[in-house]
């Protein structure tokens, strides 16, 4: 798995990078078939008082490409919340790619 984490008006400090990976570490246990991993960590000046962290990732899985972002004034809290919904995606699409066809049940012939 190619991991890569920046940031955007944002140094990524270790503490940071360690926090993303072992956050990253719940996604790759339901669904370990992910081949790419893209992490932006931006943080939005739109007023004085007020800052927006934003986080934001693209995870390539064989055959379809997850985006997810979210938004919350705390960085740590946006990268809980994306997570949070990075796995729903990714548990999504792990159900919908598995093969739900069982094989049809045998009858056994009860006669004597």
């Amino acid at each position: 798995m190619n991991l890569t984490i920046s940031g955007h008006h944002l140094e990524v400090t270790p503490a940071l990078r360690d926090y993303v990976v072992t956050k990253l570490d719940r996604v790759t246990r339901h669904f370990d078939q992910v081949v790419d991993v893209n992490v932006l960590l931006t943080v939005e000046k739109l007023k004085e008082k007020q800052r927006r962290q934003k986080a934001e990732v693209t995870v390539h899985v064989k055959g379809r490409d997850i985006f997810v972002e979210q938004s919350h004034e705390d960085l740590y809290a946006a990268i809980d919340q994306l997570m949070d919904k990075l796995d729903r995606q990714v548990v999504r699409h792990k159900d919908r790619t598995q093969d739900h066809h069982h094989d049809p049940v045998k009858r056994m012939n009860t006669e004597p």
